[in-house]
């Protein structure tokens, strides 16, 4: 390989990542924009503990334990390379990763998506869980449950071997963290107000679309990093390809939760129809590199319409997901991976039993594995914020401060 393209490899990939860290500013837009003024502080604390502390969590022993080379022999269940990180011999060449990066970019682009996974759950958790509980949470869920989930397809494990595909993530990071957020949202229980007495589901506003929907549009933007690096390489008609369909699920999202809901609420709810668009690209992001235009405007569509369905379904069940994250990434993220045996280029019964058995060996993992996190630090420290707290906002109580001071003195 010559040294050009070796070069032009490595620096998309230092763009991809760059674009996949800036996903990290959308989730923190979209949380905040899609619940209470003053619960502002405290989610943007989360978001900014979830990205300091995934990235070293990931150096310290993560990104060892998801990529541990296992050998021929191996179960391919778990393993541990060793604390720390230091690029192999060859790792700064074209011998390292078949020429698409160096080990160092191969680090730090795998560390931007760690993080990922306790993003989803924050938004689920909003507005009612304590700070000292979830961030314990996340650094037990980052730093061993989603490397060893990961090490399993993309580290060479069993589901690898198997034939189990999943190109960018709908599974391993957006099920991760959304089986996750299902367990908290179990264990935590309503935010205060969010079910009358009858037990029917009440709309608990945003303190900002405004923001929210600045959000989703810099997701969509970082998605061309979440799916276009993760072809490893500059590769110009597969990379080219990425993110059409990348993009076409997502405005296919969009447009098919945008109708239902309107057909369904007689009104044209923005919210749906920004959840919609993270639907579309979650549910592609399993298979964005094996399917046609049409394909991707189809799952992206399906994917649509389950966001509407998946949010009425949460609201019957009687639990409480502010920002609407059990159903964005988990259900779509279910949809996406099973997709790939559906449509593309993997499309078979045999495929699709095969994508099954991975979601169905990975959600047990991750209840498993989440409930046994939470439920502990429920019966210790505790989960959720007393009702005096929930009330006046976690701002004030954990934080003390407030994220808009002059605006609350204003109205005064």
């Amino acid at each position: 390989m010559d040294a050009g393209l070796f070069t032009a490899n490595n620096v998309w990939m230092m763009v991809a990542t760059a674009l996949v860290f800036f996903m990290h500013t959308g989730f923190a837009f979209l949380e905040i924009g899609l619940t209470r003024q003053k619960n502002t502080i405290n989610i943007l604390f989360k978001n900014i503990f979830i990205i300091t502390g995934g990235l070293l969590l990931y150096y310290a022993f993560g990104f060892n334990l998801m990529y541990p080379g296992f050998e021929e022999g191996d179960m391919g269940l778990i393993k541990f390379a060793g604390f720390g990180i230091a690029a192999p011999e060859g790792g700064m060449t074209a011998e390292y990763a078949s020429g698409g990066y160096t080990w160092w970019t191969d680090f730090l682009f795998q560390g931007m998506f760690a993080a990922t996974a306790a993003t989803i759950v924050s938004g689920a958790v909003a507005e009612r869980i304590k700070i000292v509980s979830f961030m314990l949470f996340t650094i037990v869920y980052v730093g061993l449950v989603y490397p060893i989930v990961g090490a399993w397809k993309w580290g060479g494990g069993f589901l690898e071997s198997w034939g189990f595909y999943d190109f960018a993530g709908s599974t391993l990071v957006h099920s991760v963290g959304g089986w996750a957020a299902l367990m908290a949202i179990v264990l935590l229980g309503s935010r205060i107000g969010k079910f009358d007495p009858n037990g029917k589901a009440r709309a608990i506003p945003g303190h900002s679309i405004p923001i929210a929907t600045a959000g989703v549009l810099i997701l969509w933007l970082g998605w061309f990093g979440f799916n276009g690096g993760s072809v490893l390489s500059a590769d110009p008609a597969l990379t080219s390809l990425v993110l059409v369909t990348t993009s076409l699920a997502a405005a296919a999202g969009g447009f098919g939760a945008f109708i239902l809901s309107t057909v369904l609420h007689k009104n044209l709810d923005l919210t749906m129809f920004l959840n919609g668009i993270l639907g579309g690209l979650v549910g592609i992001t399993a298979g964005a590199d094996l399917m046609s235009p049409n394909e991707a405007v189809l799952i992206g569509f399906m994917a649509g319409l389950l966001v509407v369905l998946g949010v009425a379904f949460i609201d019957r069940l009687k639990l409480d997901d502010p920002v609407g994250a059990v159903t964005v990434h988990l259900i779509c993220g279910i949809w996406g991976t099973l997709a790939v045996g559906l449509f593309g280029d993997k499309a078979s019964g045999a495929q699709f039993l095969t994508q099954l058995y991975g979601v169905l060996i990975i959600g047990a993992f991750c209840v498993l594995t989440s409930g046994l996190i939470l439920g502990t630090l429920k019966a210790t420290l505790g989960l959720r914020v007393s009702r005096e707290e929930e009330l006046e906002g976690l701002d004030i109580h954990e934080h003390g401060m407030d994220s808009y001071p002059d605006f609350r003195m204003n109205q005064h």
